[in-house]
């Protein structure tokens, strides 16, 4: 199967940049594969119809907190 490119230009944080640089050389990688693995990622959690990693720790949390009270509202 081929993967058929395109070229597309956009700017980012010069900072951001440079650690994006550092990690693909880290990794023996392009750039290119690791905008693309950080877009598709981005887009599998935008089209999920799961809650993201971060609201299921705050639901953890708060369902810990307060298992007294949500016992008492399922009686």
């Amino acid at each position: 199967m081929t993967i058929h490119r395109e070229k597309f230009a956009t700017q980012v944080d010069k900072v951001l940049l440079a650690n994006l640089r550092k990690l693909a050389k880290s990794e023996g990688r392009q750039i290119q594969a690791l905008v693309e693995e950080a877009i598709q990622k981005l887009l599998d959690d935008k089209n999920s119809n799961q809650p993201s990693p971060e609201i299921m720790e705050i639901a953890d949390r708060m369902t810990k907190k307060y298992a007294k009270t949500l016992e008492l509202l399922a009686k």
